[in-house]
């Protein structure tokens, strides 16, 4: 199985002392979004974890850790943007989070280490020719530390509408005008851009529909064959994705970067309170176990063809 950290919440970013105890502790446990009392127990253990995908916008507070992570199979998404404070609140300043990229990449390879440049939108400040300035500028600065880069539009979540009043869609001429010089940017500095759940065909741009949890992804990372029946998977969560199926361990509402374009979050109240109810000793990222929780152990297995791993 796939376990992911998260798309959820930034857990590198706000949870890693958490997250590595439940990594010692051997298991974690999961509240149900939607049925808050049925809990999933998932066991951490290398035999039955393939590959710990990370999806962060800092991944500075989990450097620390990496040498513990060595076990399991591990890939990092990084969402870098060029928005400031007004967009991302609290974000690191991007120089500080390049960095950190850069020293990610540096302790694991650039082949488990992703660069996210999403969601892209357009509105007066952010123009598409200051997103193709920023893009270059990034794009030079993370080239000798990762090769790939994952690029979306921003879509219109009621979420998002809410937290982000007054963003619209970026037209079809503006998404084929920056995919062109994305591409272009790409090609000369040696990374392969693709884009995320798309529903539009931008191949003729010089990106190809990509996805960002791909068999190959997986592979190269975890250094290991998936089986066939499960390489060819799809999750169902978005239209237009690719990716293989994985299981979330984080919590809705609990980001305290507050992104204003955030589809995990709808209230930030909720997130400060959820915040503060985080307990890094805790089995489950957010408070902690209830009398009437029904509680269900994972069934998981590994996807590893071992007999391709023999051979």
């Amino acid at each position: 199985m796939l376990l992911f950290a998260s798309g959820r919440t930034d857990i590198p970013a706000f949870y890693a002392e958490w997250f590595m105890n439940r990594l010692r502790a051997g298991f974690v446990d999961v509240r149900n979004p939607y049925s808050r009392g049925q809990v999933t127990r998932y066991r951490l253990s290398p035999d039955v974890v393939d590959c710990l995908v990370f999806c962060t916008k800092n991944p500075a507070p989990i450097l620390p850790y990496l040498d513990e992570l060595c076990a399991f199979g591990v890939y990092f998404f990084v969402t870098i943007t060029p928005y400031g404070t007004d967009i991302e609140p609290n974000v690191p300043e991007k120089n500080q989070v390049m960095d950190a990229f850069t020293e990610l990449s540096a302790k694991l390879g650039p082949h488990r280490v992703s660069w996210r440049y999403d969601p892209v939108f357009v509105d007066s400040t952010y123009t598409v020719s200051s997103h193709i300035r920023s893009f270059r500028m990034m794009a030079e600065r993370l080239s000798s530390a990762t090769d790939r880069c994952i690029i979306s539009f921003i879509d219109l979540y009621e979420k998002t509408k809410r937290n982000f009043p007054g963003v619209t869609e970026v037209n079809e001429a503006d998404q084929r005008f920056l995919a062109q010089a994305f591409a272009a940017i790409g090609r000369e500095t040696g990374i392969h851009i693709e884009s995320c759940a798309e529903k539009l065909d931008l191949s003729d741009c010089g990106i190809e529909h990509g996805a960002c949890v791909s068999a190959s992804v997986v592979e190269t990372a975890a250094g290991i064959r998936l089986r066939a029946d499960y390489a060819n998977r799809r999750q169902h969560l978005r239209s237009h994705c690719g990716c293989l199926p994985t299981n979330d361990i984080g919590a809705y509402n609990s980001c305290p970067h507050l992104c204003r374009y955030c589809y995990a979050n709808y209230d930030p109240a909720l997130v400060i309170k959820n915040h503060a109810r985080h307990n890094p000793g805790s089995s489950f990222l957010i408070g902690g176990a209830q009398p009437d929780d029904v509680l269900h152990e994972a069934k998981q297995v590994t996807f590893r063809d071992s007999q391709l791993l023999l051979l």
